[in-house]
């Protein structure tokens, strides 16, 4: 009766055991495995061998037992966090049962105490499940507080986030208006400094403080920035941990204060700044206005003093005269310092080391000659002082001043000095014969003047001049004036013409220069004369003559000019609208440079020993011509003019008798070593500006 309630039990439990769902973890198992290894407790019942051998093979076959159910009250996650809470048991090797022995005895007798044994196991099995459920409820319940727990705590932590988004947002709405206002100032306090700029001095101080205030505006701009930049990572940190959250939270709001302070401050100094605007405004526009007034005025007087002298030159029918004093080179300063130390000298030539500037500065003054421009209102002086010992021994002081229609000193540009001859030239569109050539010693800067150098800002008067000329031809086709030009470029190199814009060699032809005492035009036979379409093309022209031009190197000058070049160009114009027609034609000359056999070192070669001797015959043939003029032009009769001494004079013939606008560039050298060639310069410049030689006349042609 015993054993068949044992059963019954043991049939009972196993069907609960079954009834309990899948999603309830079966952890019994893991607690068997686990007695396994612990020792067996002793059973009540009295042992008897029946019942040993019985136990001895072990229990009988019995349905696998299972975990039971937990409490329904328990929720899924309660029961999913229970799970993970709990640990299971390391596997252990399971025990295998003890062998059966071979001899059995009557199984009647021994089953009452195995059901006894077995009521026993399966109580202790109850009393550890009950443990088990009793832990896992327990757990359940702790864990519950601790969710409720994390949610108040995350709840906070929300909380505090969005509290520092809303402030977070704010600082940057405020950031973005004050960064557009700021952006406002900056722009009107931009305009404000562009227009103050061209204030009279008056304002200047009051400009000067505007500047300071903007510039501590953008400083408060970047410190701002830079605290908006602290505050972000400030922000940044407060996510990372609670404990930084409070003491972030106080370092933001005494930040944001401190800005809006500042902002505050800046706010009330712009105010001030746009009240007082519309008095600048007022004032610099008042400026403005005397300025313009007074810069008209100016140009209109100088306009007017131009063409007042032009008229006074013009009437006077005098050959004008430009002196230009070119600048103090480096070359100059090598030469005068040969005579010093091999390292002094390479401390100023040498390409590695950069030069000292006061020891080049102050070779350049001991190696200037002493050059005074009183005249600083007209530009039309220059004097010339030297000091030297007599024969006595005491201190001689000479000075020498001279007078002439315009004087440039060394630091003007080619763009100042054709400033003053552009009307000049410009003269060969009205039907005027325009003449200018450049006079001085050699390695004065004639070819410098006349021709230039390859940049818009060096060229020359040639190329200057010819572009003016297309521009004026431009101007004038809308009054109905259409113009054809042409050039020629010759040289005179030992009294013979050459063609410098001819094919290949110098050819053999011989040209011969022809005048027309009709229109007062001078041609040269058997010589290329191109068409000109642009002032562009000119400038090719340009060079191709200059690659042709003979040169040389001196002891005065390493490239030296053996000839005189001459380039001619012709204009000839129409006007279809009233019929008119003109014709006039522009010489710019570049004469060889006077020089001295024993300066030169000329005399050792035969080549520039003749070419020498050519250039001075004919520089001496034009002084004759100018003596002559001169002459005649104090009324002393019917003076011979000697023009055909020299194929240079006789070109210029119509150029020097007063058909044509002629004004002689002299220029000079700033160096003391040249001071007499310098002063003999000087002085037959004068000569040249006192000679009349009578008021050109306008080659035009009335309609018929």
């Amino acid at each position: 009766m015993t054993t068949t309630t044992t059963t019954t039990s043991l049939k009972r439990k196993a069907a609960t055991q079954e009834n309990i769902g899948p999603e309830h973890p079966r952890k019994l198992p893991a607690i068997a495995e686990a007695d396994t290894n612990q020792p067996l407790r002793p059973s009540k019942v009295a042992p008897n061998t029946t019942a040993a051998g019985r136990l001895g093979r072990g229990p009988p076959p019995l349905t696998k037992p299972r975990a039971p159910a937990l409490s329904t009250s328990t929720s899924a996650g309660a029961v999913r966090r229970t799970a993970r809470a709990t640990s299971a048991p390391p596997k252990m090797a399971p025990v295998r049962p003890p062998a059966r022995p071979a001899a059995r005895t009557g199984s009647a007798a021994t089953r009452p105490g195995t059901a006894a044994a077995n009521d026993e196991r399966f109580d202790s099995i109850q009393q550890q499940i009950a443990k088990i459920e009793a832990a896992r409820a327990a757990d359940a319940a702790r864990l519950d507080a601790e969710l409720a727990q994390e949610r108040a705590k995350r709840s906070d932590l929300q909380a505090s986030h969005e509290a520092l988004s809303r402030e977070l947002t704010n600082a940057k709405t405020q950031e973005l208006a004050q960064r557009q206002e700021l952006f406002i100032a900056s722009d009107e306090l931009n305009n404000l400094r562009q227009r103050h700029e061209r204030e009279i001095s008056e304002l200047q101080a009051d400009l000067r403080r505007k500047d300071r205030e903007l510039r501590e505006l953008n400083e408060d701009l970047r410190m701002y920035q830079s605290d908006l930049e602290r505050e972000r990572e400030t922000v940044k940190s407060l996510k990372a941990t609670i404990a930084q959250q409070a003491t972030a939270q106080l370092s933001l709001t005494a930040q944001l204060g401190a800005l809006q302070a500042e902002k505050a401050a800046v706010q009330a100094e712009f105010d001030r700044t746009c009240g007082s605007k519309a008095d600048l405004a007022l004032q610099l526009e008042m400026a403005q206005k005397r300025i313009a007034e007074l810069e008209r005025e100016t140009r209109e007087g100088e306009s007017v003093r131009r063409k007042l002298h032009n008229m006074v030159q013009e009437l006077k029918g005098n050959i004008r005269v430009f002196v230009r004093v070119r600048p103090v080179l480096r070359s100059d300063i090598l030469s005068s310092t040969l005579h010093l130390s091999s390292g002094s000298a390479g401390a100023i030539t040498d390409g590695t080391n950069s030069p000292d500037p006061e020891e080049e500065a102050r070779l350049r003054e001991e190696a200037m000659a002493k050059l005074a421009f009183p005249d600083k209102m007209d530009h039309r002086e220059i004097v010339l002082r030297s000091s030297s010992e007599s024969a006595t021994g005491q201190e001689r002081k000479d000075e020498w001043q001279f007078t002439f229609d315009r004087v440039f000193e060394p630091h003007s540009s080619q763009a100042e000095v054709f400033e003053e001859i552009s009307q000049l030239a410009q003269s060969c569109t009205d039907g005027y014969n325009v003449c200018v050539f450049a006079y001085g010693q050699t390695g004065s800067g004639k070819s410098f003047t006349m021709e230039g150098g390859s940049t818009d800002t060096t060229a020359g008067m040639i190329p200057r001049a010819v572009e003016q000329v297309f521009r004026v031809a431009d101007e004038l086709k809308s009054k109905g004036w259409q113009y054809k030009m042409e050039g020629q470029f010759l040289e005179i190199y030992n009294e013979t013409i050459n063609d410098l814009l001819g094919k290949g060699e110098f050819d053999k032809k011989k040209h011969e220069i022809k005048h027309d005492p009709k229109t007062g035009r001078t041609t040269v036979t058997d010589v290329n004369v191109v068409p000109l379409a642009s002032a562009t093309q000119v400038r090719t022209l340009l060079a191709l003559a200059q690659g042709r031009r003979t040169v040389a190197a001196t002891l005065m000058n390493e490239r030296s000019s053996r000839s005189h070049s001459v380039f001619t160009l012709r204009i000839r114009g129409e006007n279809t609208l009233t019929g008119e027609s003109c014709e006039g034609s522009l010489n710019l000359v570049d004469l060889a440079g006077s020089e001295r056999l024993e300066k030169s070192g000329a005399g050792g070669d035969k080549d520039r020993l003749r070419e020498t001797q050519n250039i001075n015959k004919s520089l001496s043939a034009l002084g004759d011509v100018i003596a002559a003029l001169g002459e005649k032009g104090e009324g002393k009769g019917d003076k011979h003019i000697p023009y055909r001494n020299s194929k240079l004079t006789y070109l210029l013939q119509n150029s020097l008798s007063g058909n044509s606008k002629t004004l002689m560039f002299l220029n000079l050298s700033p160096l003391a070593t040249h001071l007499n060639e310098s002063l003999c310069s000087l002085r037959f410049a004068t000569k040249v500006n006192n000679t009349t030689i009578g008021t050109a006349r306008k080659q035009t042609k009335a309609s018929s």
